[in-house]
């Protein structure tokens, strides 16, 4: 079993079509490249890291007080967004897409 799946991993990657999926997936070698990855994976992550703790009290305070639907909305996302602080997932998909960048 562990060789049959081995080898259809094998074919899947030489298949052509997928070369070509990882190719278009691939970032670009410019500014926004490189900002685009750095903004969305990585930036996001350290401030999850340094502050998340201080932006989930916050949030949590702020949902204690009456606001309108879209506001509370927004602060049960501040919450579940930084609870649980830095995502070494996020971090190191941010990490892989820069070296695969440069490569």
């Amino acid at each position: 079993m562990r060789h049959k799946i081995k080898a259809k991993a094998i074919e899947i990657a030489k298949n052509p079509h997928t070369q070509k999926a990882l190719q278009s997936m691939k970032p670009q070698k410019n500014l926004w490249g490189i900002s685009g990855v750095v903004l969305f994976f990585i930036v996001p992550e350290i401030i999850a890291y340094i502050w998340g703790a201080d932006i989930t009290e916050f949030a949590k305070n702020e949902l204690l007080l009456p606001h309108d639907f879209s506001e509370k909305q927004y602060y049960e996302l501040l919450v579940m967004l930084f609870e649980e602080g830095m995502s070494f997932l996020n971090l190191s998909i941010g990490l892989a897409l820069l070296v695969w960048l440069f490569f």
